[in-house]
Parts: structure tokens; sequence; C-alpha cells
């Protein structure tokens, strides 16, 4: 099987495959599918015999952490780990329920020791402040320097922030995140110019969502409906629309890797194949943006200087 391509995530140094593995899919019910221990077990193994080193997951991703610890502790040297922290945190918060999610430096400390003793690690690569929070809500309550001291301590080796307009501005003017984790894909392409600002302040770039939720396979949603306006069928030729949705996504230049989740190791061979190809051709990538835009798939614009 040909190496994944890899890129730095920024400033951290952390050389990540541009195909990354969201573990919210392992989440279980009753806020997600029912995926079996043999099911999640399968998965997560087979991600990283195929070479993808970089999996993100959440305290309020229900099983997931727990399945991470159960399946594949036992190889941790050959992958990336990324959680999140603001999650609530507690007996609650384990049977799967949705909660507020809480930026106090006890919240912050508990969340990050529950992740460690779950995933059965003595350190977290990268910890993602969650729901993209204001400047003030970091600070208020001491959450972003109980994460700042976890780093010194050791859990946390990188800090970062899962961050969407408009706070994601003053995210990037804090300078303290290594890195961003972003919504972003052919259909949602509101984040696409800040996103290259973050990545020139040295950030790494994480992209979420760049499947797009699956829409055009799915043939219904909102993004099946920008799909349709886009009219993108047409240029497609045997390229299947799946592969051209990741495909757009890699083809963002500052993109370090994107989070793609799955149960199904065929759909995840599907992914890589696309990833393979590398990114689109420069006069199709043009021609889609073109059609996106007149559909309304457009990026926000940065402010004036």
């Amino acid at each position: 099987m040909p190496e994944l391509p890899k890129r730095e995530l920024g400033r951290t140094g952390l050389q990540v495959t541009t195909l990354g593995y969201g573990a919210m899919e392992l989440r279980g019910a009753p806020r997600g599918r029912e995926v079996s221990d043999e099911a999640a077990d399968r998965i997560l193994n087979a991600v990283l015999d195929a070479g993808v080193n970089y999996i993100d997951t959440s305290i309020d991703y229900g099983l997931s952490e727990e399945r991470i610890g159960k399946f594949i502790a036992g190889r941790r040297s050959e992958y990336y780990l990324a959680s999140k922290c603001g999650c609530f945190v507690g007996d609650e918060a384990a049977a799967g329920g949705r909660f507020p999610h809480v930026f106090t430096r006890e919240n912050i400390v508990a969340g990050v020791n529950q992740s460690l003793a779950r995933m059965k690690t003595d350190y977290l690569d990268l910890v993602q402040f969650h729901a993209s929070p204001t400047k003030a809500e970091l600070e208020e309550h001491g959450g972003l320097q109980a994460l700042l001291d976890l780093q010194k301590e050791g859990k946390v080796r990188y800090v970062g922030i899962s961050a969407t307009l408009p706070n994601i501005r003053e995210h990037i003017e804090m300078g303290v995140f290594d890195a961003f984790q972003i919504p972003y894909s052919a259909l949602q392409r509101e984040h696409e110019a800040v996103i290259s600002e973050a990545a020139s302040a040295g950030a790494g770039i994480v992209i979420r969502g760049g499947a797009a939720k699956g829409g055009p396979g799915k043939e219904e949603g909102s993004y099946w409906d920008s799909w349709q306006a886009a009219a993108i069928d047409d240029l497609l030729g045997d390229m299947s629309r799946m592969e051209f949705v990741l495909r757009f996504t890699y083809s963002h230049p500052d993109l370090d890797t994107t989070i793609v989740g799955t149960v199904n190791p065929a759909h995840l061979q599907d992914n890589i194949n696309a990833l393979l190809k590398g990114p689109l051709p420069e006069d199709f990538y043009a021609e889609a943006k073109s059609r996106l835009a007149a559909a309304g798939s457009l990026p926000t614009p940065l402010p004036m200087p």
C-alpha cells in the first residue's frame, strides 16, 4: 500500500497524515447509531493498518474514548491522539446526554485526566477547547490557564481549539493555540479564507466536516440542495461525488489534516483512495469554485486591515 502523504501540523512539528480519523461515530447510542465493540475494534485497527496516524475524539463522544483505550492503546506509538476539553464531566455525561460546556479550571483538569484514563495513555498530543468559546469564557474561570498548566506537566503536548466564526478571529489574535479545528468543505466554504489566516499565524489546521456530512451521497438535506444548485455532477466524469468532495477539501493549500469518520473499512479505503489521487487539477478546482460560489457556497471575506 502506498504511504499516505503527510504535512507538518503548524508549529507543532507533528507529521500528520492528511487524512485523519474522526472517532465520533464510535460513540454508540443514544446520540449515535449502535456500533458493536467488534466493529469498533475492526475499524480502529484498520485505520492504523492503513497508515493513518491522526485520531480525533472527544470526552462527549460517548464510548469513543473508552474504545480507543480498549482496542488500540497497545499501538499508541503509531498515532497522534487529539481530544477535546470543556465538555461536561460526570456520570450524567457518561450516559450520553447533551450538556453545556464548562470552561472552569476544575472541569478542564477533570476532563483531561478522565481522557487519559479512558484511553490508557500518559499524554495527549493535542487537546482542543470544544464549541468555540469566546476569549472571555476561556479566561474568566481559569480554563485556558488550566490547559496550559497541564501542558507544562506533560499531560498535554499541544493546545488547540475547535473554532468557528466569529470567535476564531480573536482566537488567532490570542496567539496561544497550536492548532485550530475548523469546519470546511466544498459545500461549507465560509471559513475558507480564515483557515489561511490561522495558518499564516503558524497554527496547524485540522479540518472537520470535509466530507460534507455525506450530503451528495445521501441525496437529502441542505448539502444535497446546495450540490444540486451548483450543478457539479456535470464536471465529474468518472469521479464519484464523494471523491470530489474529499479532494476539494484536500485541495485547500493550508490544510494539514482532515478528519473523516466511518465504521466501514470499505468506506475508509475509498477515502484513502481519494486522498492518494491528490488535490483536484487546477482548472477543475477553479471551475468548481466558480459554480459553488454561484450557488451560494462562498468564503466569508476577511475584514479590511
